[in-house]
């Protein structure tokens, strides 16, 4: 199996409590997101729809959602 690097934001602070999104680049176009605090539970998807997402995201085109 393809080793994971997985990386959190610089945001989310060094304590072992703060949980955040973790993400790690696989084979290829791969791209995999976790939560820190259900490590178990890995999302994959390609780099332009994570990129997509990323920018929806910014544009607050979800903000209606919390």
């Amino acid at each position: 199996m393809f080793h994971l690097s997985w990386q959190k934001s610089s945001f989310s602070g060094g304590d072992a409590g703060n949980s955040c999104v973790e993400l790690a680049l696989g084979s290829g176009d791969l791209r995999h997101l976790r939560e820190s605090d259900d490590p178990d539970v890995i999302v994959t998807t390609g780099a332009a729809k994570l990129r997509a997402f990323i920018l929806g995201v910014k544009a607050g085109e979800f903000d209606h959602l919390i």
